[in-house]
């Protein structure tokens, strides 16, 4: 059963594509962003570890964490590499 919010959001996407758009879109980045910050947590590392050991300012990783549309592959795989994982992407 879907909440008012995913009620409203599912409603709006039906009468607005622009806005189903770029809502997905936006979400797909908050959802990389969300995974990047659970992954580093689960490493036990702080952004300033993360930062160091990638030589980055601590405001790049907390930009990355937090607006990840603008993260290119190659950020994302040194990303992953500086935390002991590895980066998969898939097509669906």
């Amino acid at each position: 059963m879907m909440n008012d919010i995913e009620k409203y959001i599912a409603k709006r996407k039906q009468t607005d594509s622009e806005f189903a758009e770029d809502f997905d879109s936006g979400y797909a980045s908050f959802k990389i962003g969300v995974l990047l910050a659970q992954a580093r947590i689960a490493a036990g590392m702080t952004q300033e570890d993360l930062a160091h050991r990638l030589n980055l300012h601590i405001s790049t990783i907390d930009s990355i964490e937090n607006h990840a549309e603008d993260v290119g592959i190659i950020t994302l795989e040194k990303y992953a590499k500086a935390l002991g994982k590895k980066l998969y992407v898939e097509l669906k």
